[in-house]
């Protein structure tokens, strides 16, 4: 008896001292303190990868301590005691959630993908717990279902029906069987996501072709070669020069090589990503994910993941998307196929009796661009120094909308290679911080994009402004020499801070109608309307200064760039419209068994008559935007539909004489900017426009229409 007393007691002070150092474990844990830092940023430099899994952790129990709280509350339902708590709870969770998936996209390692396998079930779990919760549903249909009795406005309404639409979405109107089923499909279909993913960033850095004769590379600017000779130095290989699938690398090569060999295994190797019947292919993935995807949209009641995907998007239905596709394939196609015999023809002229090929074309379109238009890219890039493209766009920020913006050092990093910049409206008024971060690394996914730090929203009266980050992948300059960008490039700046204006100039009250926290089909239209001044001469001329000398970009090579602007725009519409239709097909399906990915994908761009010579924008193993989540799944045809909007939204300050109207700067920021997803978005459109958008403005802008 002794004994067991003795065992007894040893143990109890063992499960003491274990409490006690979990205590002071989280007590020392950033994630679940205040962050005291300038602007409220997340404090990276006291954040060590041990403490995402304990903040996890606590985040998701102190997060179900407050859903059981709100779910238990014997008051009548009201919209502050359960909508509104429901939106402010988890605020520990939400902040680690924050920081390590974007860390998790921008700054990965071995360390952080293990912890993102880990969590991301237990994230799902978490979810389901919520959504599936009968009481706490309960209580919000009860809300629901007498909306209009509750004296709400616009944005409060819209933030109800936003959280019914996600309970029923999640499945809170299935039998208990039902919502088992859900649970275990949710669970695996994010495994097999988060398999997508890293098998997509195993297969880039897999990929390694060096050259070891610089007459193989003959053709390409000297700064693509001096790149690519730093890259081989850095992999152990001096002497020689370093090629891989990240497209900073490549798209250089397609554009500019001579040697042919090397343009065809280079697109080649990137057409392969993730298919390479190895440890990283996606080909089953795929099939995996489609088959859960159609068996949870079956289970909630319908057709097919696209049926239920668009249910609560702009478009609606499956059918007005394919509808408007087949409105613009039809102007686009014809438009590729001129431009691939104008490519052949140069290529019949040097007599090599060769026939177009994929890695050809855009080899020869910028021959042909040269030819057509005098237009050098190589000559133009010595214009657009990253930092002078960067403060261009901010410069025209602030002639439209009156904000400022200023470096500041004081602000904690993620990584050495951000900086930071202080946003104040005309009034001097805090907006929010941006950090930028663009160049390549090891761990960072390929693409560009923006995401939330800290979201915008008000609470108990203080307006908490958000934290955003602008991320990209533009070459970086050799040693000493800065980074230069390409046109594509200073269109990509300009749309992600688009993105990031959408988030810093948001007045919204909550975090789920806030900023960019709205449906795929309408999120585009403030990053897309951006690149529209982009290459305006008034707009270049503030920003567009040679890298050595200063000088401003000559008119004369402004002429050229803008007359080249409808240039190859065949092309560029074709391979994104076919990315928009394979994205379609796979949603589309209703089949929940097994398939041959590889012969789904050439059937149906058989089935759109895509030529050969043109290789869709994303195949299906790396088509990371629907495959890697699900962010954009039906949902990649939003960049079209919203340059549907961004075309006609542009066309009102054209055709006010004045790109840069403040009266209609000031419309746009009030009515679309400002407002998130506090309304409908095609209300928010009207209330800008005062009618619905016309799609004539897009196909006359591409040179589709005359």
């Amino acid at each position: 008896m002794k004994q067991n007393i003795y065992l007894f007691t040893i143990i109890l002070l063992i499960m003491t001292s274990c409490n006690l150092n979990r205590t002071k474990n989280l007590a020392n844990n950033p994630f679940l303190a205040v962050w005291d830092t300038p602007y409220g940023v997340p404090p990276f430099d006291k954040i060590q990868i041990g403490d995402y899994m304990p903040a996890f952790a606590e985040g998701m129990r102190i997060h179900a301590a407050e859903i059981d709280s709100i779910a238990g509350n014997p008051a009548e339902p009201t919209f502050e005691n359960t909508v509104v708590a429901m939106e402010f709870s988890g605020e520990a969770l939400r902040k680690v959630s924050s920081v390590f998936f974007n860390l998790e996209s921008a700054d990965t390692n071995d360390e952080m993908q293990r912890i993102s396998e880990e969590i991301s079930p237990q994230l799902t779990e978490h979810n389901d717990n919520i959504y599936l919760n009968e009481k706490l549903f309960a209580r919000v249909n009860n809300l629901n279902s007498r909306k209009h009795e509750l004296g709400l406005n616009s944005e409060q309404t819209r933030l109800l029906e936003k959280y019914y639409r996600s309970f029923m979405r999640s499945g809170a109107g299935l039998d208990n069987a039902q919502k088992e089923d859900l649970r275990a499909i949710n669970k695996e279909l994010t495994l097999a996501e988060l398999a997508f993913g890293k098998n997509v960033l195993a297969s880039i850095k897999s990929y390694k072709k060096f050259v070891d004769n610089e007459a193989e590379l003959s053709g390409l600017p000297q700064s693509v070669k001096t790149a690519a000779a730093e890259a081989a130095e850095k992999a152990g290989q001096k002497g020689k020069w370093l090629f891989t699938t990240d497209k900073a690398s490549f798209l250089p090569v397609l554009q500019y090589a001579d040697n042919r060999e090397l343009r065809k295994e280079l697109l080649t190797a990137y057409s392969l990503l993730a298919n390479g019947n190895d440890s990283s292919d996606n080909r089953q993935v795929v099939s995996t994910i489609m088959k859960l995807r159609v068996k949870k949209a079956q289970l909630l009641g319908f057709k097919s993941p696209a049926d239920f995907i668009l249910d609560d998007k702009m478009a609606k239905t499956p059918e007005t998307v394919s509808d408007f596709l087949e409105t613009v394939w039809k102007s686009a196609l014809p438009q590729a196929k001129t431009e691939r015999a104008e490519l052949q023809a140069m290529m019949d002229k040097e007599g090599k009796n060769e026939t177009l090929q994929a890695w050809d074309w855009a080899y020869y379109a910028e021959k042909l661009r040269s030819q057509k238009y005098d237009l050098d890219e190589e000559a133009i890039r010595q214009y657009f120094k990253m930092e002078n493209v960067r403060q261009g766009a901010f410069d025209l920020a602030t002639k439209l909308y009156g904000i400022t913006f200023k470096k500041v050092t004081n602000v904690p990093l993620y990584n050495q290679e951000a900086e930071t910049f202080e946003v104040n409206d005309s009034d001097g008024t805090l907006l929010g911080l941006l950090y930028t971060d663009y160049f390549p690394r090891a761990g960072k996914r390929a693409g560009a994009w923006m995401n939330n730090l800290c979201d915008q929203y008000v609470k108990d009266g203080k307006d908490h402004r958000p934290v955003i980050v602008n991320v990209g992948n533009f070459t970086k300059g050799a040693a000493g020499e800065p980074s230069l960008l390409t046109i594509d490039d200073v269109e990509t700046v300009f749309h992600e801070f688009g993105h990031a204006l959408h988030g810093l100039l948001s007045r919204c009250t909550y975090p789920s109608t806030a900023g960019t926290a709205v449906t795929r089909d309408f999120v585009e239209l403030p990053s897309q309307v951006m690149e529209n001044w982009c290459f305006e001469p008034q707009v270049l001329n503030t920003y567009a200064k040679h890298y050595k000398t200063g000088e401003t970009i000559p008119q004369a090579l402004i002429d050229k760039l803008n007359a080249a602007q409808q240039f190859n725009q065949g092309f560029a519409m074709t391979e994104l419209l076919a990315a928009a239709y394979l994205d379609m097909k796979f949603h589309a399906r209703t089949d929940t068994a097994d398939f041959d990915v590889e012969k789904f994908e050439a059937d149906v761009l058989t089935s759109i008559d895509l030529i050969p010579e043109i290789l869709v924008r994303y195949r299906s193993t790396y088509f990371s935007h629907i495959f890697d989540g699900d962010g954009y799944a039906a949902g990649y045809y939003s960049y079209v539909w919203a340059e549907v909007l961004d075309a006609d939204a542009f066309a009102a300050f054209k055709e006010s004489g004045d790109i840069f109207n403040r009266e209609i700067a000031t419309s746009f920021r009030k009515n679309i900017l400002e407002r998130g997803d506090s309304e409908d978005p095609m209300t928010l459109y009207k209330n800008f426009r005062k009618a619905e958008p016309n799609a004539q403005a897009l196909l006359k802008r591409r040179g589709f229409l005359k």
